[in-house]
């Protein structure tokens, strides 16, 4: 299934996955859950999700490097601070960030199939086959950064 390696972007991915909680919910009869805890909780992770992804998107311009998911053969540089240093994919933790914030919303188990999906096709298809293209573009700078940062968190 290589071909699906770098084809789909992962916001492609992540809309998927939160049209298909969406749809559960509604094919089911499941509303959101007005418990204030879980309101409050929803809004603080997403508010978390656009926090990191503008770090991220912040962090890549300032190295004057790609954000195209679907050419990393193209990055120019190895960006290894600000948020970074915490996570070598945060772009993709926050929309993966943002799909478990929704998770709280809805009340009911299967919805955290959505970020579950979410998160192995992105480490399958893209996550992997970035890791293999910069380990290329940057050799030993890549290795030691991946060595001394997960991936995730």
């Amino acid at each position: 299934m290589r071909f699906l390696e770098t084809r789909v972007p992962a916001p492609v991915i992540a809309a998927v996955a939160g049209a298909s909680m969406k749809w559960y919910t509604r094919s089911h009869g499941i509303a959101v859950d007005p418990c204030a805890l879980r309101m409050h909780l929803g809004v603080a992770l997403s508010q978390l999700s656009a926090v990191v992804a503008l770090a991220a998107v912040a962090g890549l311009w300032h190295a004057r490097t790609t954000i195209d998911p679907l050419r990393p053969h193209r990055a120019r540089a190895l960006v290894t601070t600000g948020v970074f240093r915490y996570t070598r994919n945060p772009m993709y933790l926050s929309l993966l960030i943002l799909l478990v914030a929704y998770a709280i919303r809805i009340d009911s188990i299967w919805v955290w199939l959505g970020p579950l999906f979410f998160l192995a096709y992105v480490t399958k298809f893209q996550v992997i086959p970035e890791e293999r293209a910069l380990l290329a573009r940057f050799g030993e700078a890549f290795a030691q950064y991946r060595c001394g940062t997960r991936r995730w968190l």
